[in-house]
């Protein structure tokens, strides 16, 4: 690119460190399944009516929360996501995740309807 279209503001030449997350520094430490507060709740809000599965409060490094989500996406054979510290679970399997994180140490707790 010409440098007279550049919109370059301010360079050092040399690469910025990023930080490193906070959340992730703090889950380093783990705590046991269960002394860990996992709330199971079903969401429909701005989806378009889908219903998601949430699964929050799991204090797990990011690597175990998502072989933990592809764990459970075979299990109910539907997909799902990690967003920041909580699992997405496409459709409500409220229930069995529920009796899947019981088995698991977790004492997971059901939040709304």
């Amino acid at each position: 690119m010409p440098e007279e279209k550049s919109k370059l503001i301010y360079s050092t030449d040399q690469a910025v460190p990023r930080k490193e997350k906070h959340v992730e520094k703090a889950l380093r430490a783990s705590v046991r399944p269960a002394e860990q507060k996992v709330i199971v709740r079903l969401d429909r809000k701005s989806r378009g009516g889908k219903s998601v599965t949430v699964i929050e409060g799991l204090q797990m490094p990011g690597k175990e929360r998502e072989v933990l989500l592809k764990q459970l996406k075979v299990k109910l054979g539907t997909g799902g996501t990690v967003k920041d510290t909580t699992l997405e679970i496409q459709g409500d399997h409220c229930d069995i995740l529920m009796a899947t994180l019981e088995k698991m140490g977790y004492r997971p707790k059901r939040s709304g309807g």
